[in-house]
């Protein structure tokens, strides 16, 4: 079950009454009016909607040209002119909208369409605490609008921002729905610590930390926790602003070093009532599949591998397509109802979601419900306002035994594509089919085949994630230009997941082949209080814009865990087990039960304070400082300081250039911004609970001098505008150097404790240019054509730094302590070291550059250059946008192909590719960590191709406006990566170092086609 979101009634001001003499008059007037119109002129009236989707617009100020004559258009976008001379034109103008001049002509009906100015909508931006206009800012930054996103099936904000600004990567760990995304704004910048941004929701900073736990090894290896931003419907968000660079993101100081994305949803309009519907339904399947041997061609290779092909485990006499036994054509659902209106005093917005988000195996699914209710109230002659922002949101979770890392048996998907295709899905019997067969106890004998539909008919792993986010803002607008603002924020989820694992599943070693229980469950939430005074006013020869706030954060985390074992077989009757998790053999001399623990708070107080001063809207001035002080520091270090600096100069201003047709604007910004985002609680002496001794040990040693991780940043910037703002582009060149990285030092062991948190004497540097450019190429009434593309180019290197970490994990039969990737100094983070291999001998051995095998340098996971490119065309009704989105630079490790599309493997009875068997390669030649399996990871795709038709609608029609659209996600790759993807990122960290391009066995990524309609009222 799911949270049901509450209902919430916002009252709306009522309108005023008039006295009955001045009603009196008012009627005396429009009377002789409406009698001078008969006479002078005639009446026209008419409606004004909004070409985007056909919607009447309220407000739409309409003027008579040369006169100072007109109105504005109702709640329905209608409008009434009295006494317009004959030979009149009409003047329609809208905020957001570009103006249109119509003839009147004999009409007394004039109907107009208004079309959206994109340059208008994007002039304001949301920054930290407030907006801004873009022509003001200072800063690096990027605003996405709805018509910006991707369309499609959307798990969470980021996939939103997927190819679509400069200077923004994100890269999915997997095609799973609900997987956890990495984002990365100007590249990477710490070694253990978070490296994803800070996310702002509706002003409410959220803690970054898992809200659900990952999946625990109960024989298939871990899994990552989902997403914890998968509670928030796309649908409600408006528009989404993402802070890069240090000038910009200063105000949130000790948390913005990786960049802030600001998130702001959907609030309603004043006199503008609106009730939305919308659905979808989506198709999918695998993009992309494993060419394995099939039945017929797999006895001829196995015998080319020097196995015997006459041995009933290698031919069993069936022909089984195993990617087909657990992969599926997946059905996905959305659905959407949102009403917002309101007047001058109140306005309100209300939306309700559902999602059921199938993935392409078979039982994997992400079922979201989310409810929301924006509100704001003007009190006292709008000196006080008061805004309400609050989604709830429950999300169920289907798991898949699929995991980061396994054993030589695999997870789900390495089973599939390793599984010998001459073996049956199910013996004579019915029981799964194993090669070792089951003993007189009905036991499966063997652990060395695990069949891939039972693992997932065998296992139930399902997860429930609950969670609300609201804040509470008051403003009170002291005297003109000063104004102070309370905004209280809560942010609260409570997570469980339950993992079954079926008695007697072949190839599962466990105990007595008697199941297998895990609970888990977690609880996160965070308070927050702010205090904000804002002053604005002219001084001097331009504006100052000044802001000071105190901010205090709290953050509390706790979880526990219980797993069980040994379940009697009268339990199989209440499957899955952690239903009934007491149906235990608690007499055996195998522990039945084993459980444990976790709870940490840490605490975030800030001062802060930002001035911007603008003279002459020519130049343009910022100054940002934050001062933060956490509890997760040791006492000598609590507090630091984080301050920024920026200037613009608009020269298309001076008079050198005025009436060159050239729009031009100088940036330079300088900043420090910081990373506090590890675990709490580990700057003291800490105790660790060793449950094999029943024994506790020193685990933390304390470090009261650990730091702050400080990232240094500058960077310059141009705007440019040319043939009246049909084409735009924008240049920024940035430097980033991190120093006093956050880091976890383990000690030699035997040692009095496990290790240490210290400030590693390293600096990670990420220089780069970023382009921008939209070009509006047709403009006419009927047909519209415009260009907006992207592009980045990065160079990441650690400096300043003498020692060697290992990291990036490798899997595999005889890999063991294996690894791929080293930070040393000189070198990229995520770095690939190893030998480098350059074919086979006569006698199928590998070959390599340095005969003794030593490592090299390789190649960075990190792409050095990612692009979009996106065509919007529009015909009347119809429209048509395509996106395209890529990558390079990067090198991919295949380590699927290295566990598993090896001749040894294919000679022990094992599937592997067409390519892997027609090798030169010797059976038993060992498949070692090398360039063998390293591949480029450039790519290119074809991201998101939309159609959609806006129906003309009758003036009589209840319905405001109806929209069709057909859009297809991931529908071309263009790659020379051999894997499924090379949009891939398997958690191999080791010793808690991440990792970064490693492909491990990974969920195949979705081609998707999507129906959709969308429906105004």
């Amino acid at each position: 079950m799911v949270n049901q979101p509450g209902h919430a009634r916002v009252a709306q001001g009522q309108h005023k009454g008039f006295m009955a003499a001045f009603m009196l008059a008012l009627t005396f007037i429009l009377c002789l009016t409406q009698l001078q119109a008969f006479a002078q002129g005639r009446t026209i009236s008419g409606t004004v909607r909004s070409a985007e989707d056909n919607s009447a617009l309220p407000g739409v100020t309409v003027q008579i040209k040369g006169t100072n004559r007109g109105g504005t258009t109702d709640a329905e976008g209608k409008y009434t002119l009295a006494n317009v001379p004959d030979n009149a034109t009409l003047v329609f103008s809208f905020i957001g909208m570009i103006s249109q001049e119509t003839a009147v002509g004999n009409r007394s009906t004039v109907d107009v369409t208004l079309k959206g100015d994109q340059q208008q909508l994007q002039e304001v931006v949301v920054v930290g605490y407030g907006t801004q206009r873009v022509k003001d800012a200072t800063g690096s930054v990027v605003a996405l609008g709805t018509q910006d996103f991707n369309k499609g099936v959307i798990a969470s904000p980021e996939q939103l921002l997927q190819g679509r600004a400069a200077g923004i990567q994100v890269t999915p760990a997997s095609g799973e729905p609900g997987a956890g995304v990495n984002i990365r704004i100007r590249g990477t910048t710490s070694v253990r610590s978070n490296n994803n941004p800070l996310f702002v929701i509706d002003g409410v900073p959220l803690d970054g930390g898992d809200v659900s736990d990952g999946g625990r090894d109960y024989g298939a290896g871990t899994q990552a926790a989902r997403n914890p931003l998968n509670f928030l419907n796309p649908e409600d968000i408006e528009n989404i602003s993402v802070l890069k660079d240090a000038s910009a993101a200063a105000i949130y100081g000790a948390r913005g070093a990786n960049g802030v994305v600001l998130i702001t949803t959907k609030k309603g309009k004043a006199g503008q009532k609106s009730f939305n519907i919308s659905a979808n339904t989506s198709i999918g399947s695998t993009l992309r599949r494993y060419d394995l041997l099939s039945a017929g061609e797999y006895a001829n290779a196995v015998k080319t591998a020097g196995g015997d092909p006459s041995s009933p485990a290698v031919n069993a006499g069936a022909s089984t397509d195993w990617q087909k036994e657990i992969f599926r054509t997946s059905i996905s659902q959305n659905y959407n109802l949102s009403y917002g209106g309101g007047n001058d005093d109140t306005r309100y917005y209300m939306s309700l979601g559902y999602s059921d988000i199938q993935g392409v195996v078979k039982k994997s699914d992400l079922r979201r419900i989310t409810g929301r209710i924006n509100a704001t109230h003007e009190l006292f002659n709008d000196k006080v306002v008061l805004d309400l922002q609050l989604t709830t949101s429950g999300v169920n979770d289907v798991y898949v035994p699929n995991s980061d890392n396994a054993g030589f048996e695999g997870n789900l998907i390495a089973a599939a594509i390793q599984s010998n295709p001459t073996y049956p899905v199910r013996d004579a019997q019915g029981r799964f089919f194993t090669p070792e067969g089951y003993n007189a106890q009905g036991q499966p004998q063997g652990n060395a085949f695990r069949n891939p539909v039972s693992l997932l008919e065998m296992i139930d792993d399902q997860g429930r994630t609950r969670r609300t986010l609201g804040n509470l803002g008051a403003t009170w607008r002291i005297i003109e230009g000063l104004s102070y603002k309370f905004n209280l924020g809560l942010d609260n989820s409570v997570s469980e997941r339950r993992t079954s694992i079926r008695r007697n599943i072949p190839g599962f070693d466990i105990p007595n082949k008697a199941g297998r229980a895990i609970i888990q469950n977690r609880d996160r939430s965070s308070t927050l209080l702010e205090h904000t005074l804002n002053y604005n006013r002219k001084l001097g020869p331009g504006n100052f814009d000044g802001l000071v706030g105190f901010a205090y954060q709290k953050f509390q985390n706790r979880g526990a865990f219980i797993q069980a074992e040994q379940f009697l077989p009268e339990a199989d009757e209440f499957f899955p087990y952690a239903n009934n998790i007491g149906a235990v053999n608690n007499q055996g001399s195998t522990k039945a039960y084993f459980a444990g623990s976790d709870r940490n708070q840490s605490e975030l107080q800030s001062y802060f304070g930002r001035v911007n001063y603008n003279i002459n809207d020519r130049y343009l001035l910022t100054a940002t400082v934050r001062v933060d002080g956490s509890s997760k520091f040791g006492p000598n270090n609590k507090y630091g300081a984080f301050p920024s600096f920026a200037g613009a100069w608009r020269v298309s201003d001076e008079s050198f250039l005025a009436g060159k047709g050239v729009d031009l604007k100088l940036r330079a910004n300088w900043g420090r911004t910081g990373n506090q985002e590890f675990p709490p609680n580990l700057t003291q002496f800490r105790r660790g609970f060793d449950p094999n001794n029943a024994a506790s040990s020193p685990d933390i040693t304390p470090n009261p001098n650990l730091r702050w991780e400080s990232t240094r940043q500058w960077g310059i910037g141009a705007d440019l505008g040319f043939l009246k703002g049909r084409l735009t582009a924008t240049i920024d060149f940035f430097n980033k150097n991190t120093s006093d990285l956050l880091f976890e030092a383990l000690y030699a062991q035997p040692a009095p404790a496990r290790s240490r948190w210290i400030n590693l004497d390293a600096n990670v540097i990420n220089r780069g240019i970023e382009l921008g450019i939209n070009y509006d190429v047709l403009t006419g009434q009927d047909f519209t054509w415009s260009i907006s593309a992207n592009g980045t180019y990065l160079k990441n290197e650690v400096t300043n730094f003498s020692g060697l970490y290992n990291t990036g994990a490798i899997n595999g039969q005889g890999l063991s302590g294996a690894y791929a990737q080293r930070i040393v100094g000189g070198r990229p983070l995520f770095s690939f070291f190893m030998p480098s291999f350059t074919g086979y001998d006569d006698q199928g051995f590998g070959a390599y550059t340095d005969p003794s095998l030593g490592l090299s340098y390789q190649g960075t996971a990190i792409p050095n250059y990612n692009w979009g490119l996106t065509n919007t065309f529009g015909y009347k009704n119809w429209g048509l946008m395509m996106f395209w989105a890529g990558a390079g630079g990067n090198y991919i490790y295949n380590n699927t192909a290295n566990a598993i599309f090896t001749k040894g493997n294919l000679r022990n009875g094992r599937n592997v590719t067409k390519d892997a068997a027609s090798s030169p390669e010797n059976a038993v030649n060992p498949p070692l960590v090398s360039t063998r399996f390293l591949e480029k990871g450039d790519f290119g795709r074809l991201s998101n191709l939309v159609v959609s038709y806006n129906l003309p609608l009758p003036k009589s029609s209840a319905i405001r406006s109806l929209r069709f659209s057909l859009t297809g996600q991931n529908l071309l790759l263009i790659t020379g990566y051999s894997g499924l993807d090379p949009e891939v990122n398997t958690n191999k960290a080791i010793d808690g170092i991440p990792s970064l391009g490693i492909d491990y066995t990974s969920y195949p990524s979705q081609r998707v086609f999507t129906f959709g309609i969308n429906a105004g009222f």
